[in-house]
């Protein structure tokens, strides 16, 4: 598991510069991109999550539809970690997880997070 986060870290830090360690537990926060995935498909902004991952061009996302995803609750925290209004938080989001899911899924497709794995069900260690 070290060597997947300290993958994603690499990714995360690429994309989002300083703001990365708050990129980073948004995404962990959120069951990683499994679970940002059926969250975005919840508030109905799946077809364009599904974009990002897919290996054609990201479908952009407007700041409002990430309030509608995310709520305002969660975007207030995510601001207090960035140092940065809620406003902007959200813009930064807006513009950052569309590369950010679609460098973290190079193959087009969402991996299952292996911590919510029944124990049974995890993946053979390599």
């Amino acid at each position: 598991m070290a060597l997947l986060d300290d993958l994603i870290g690499g990714v995360v830090s690429a994309v989002a510069g300083d703001k990365a360690p708050a990129l980073k537990d948004f995404l962990k926060t959120n069951g990683g991109i499994a679970g940002l995935a059926e969250k975005f498909q919840n508030g109905g902004a799946g077809e364009m999550f599904a974009s990002w991952v897919g290996t054609d061009k990201n479908e952009p996302i407007t700041s409002e539809q990430i309030s509608k995803v995310l709520g305002n609750s969660q975007l207030q925290e995510i601001a207090t970690k960035l140092g940065i209004d809620t406003t902007a938080a959200t813009e930064f989001i807006a513009t950052n997880l569309p590369v950010l899911i679609d460098k973290l899924t190079p193959d087009g497709k969402v991996e299952p997070n292996p911590a919510a794995l029944p124990p049974t069900a995890q993946p053979p260690i390599a």
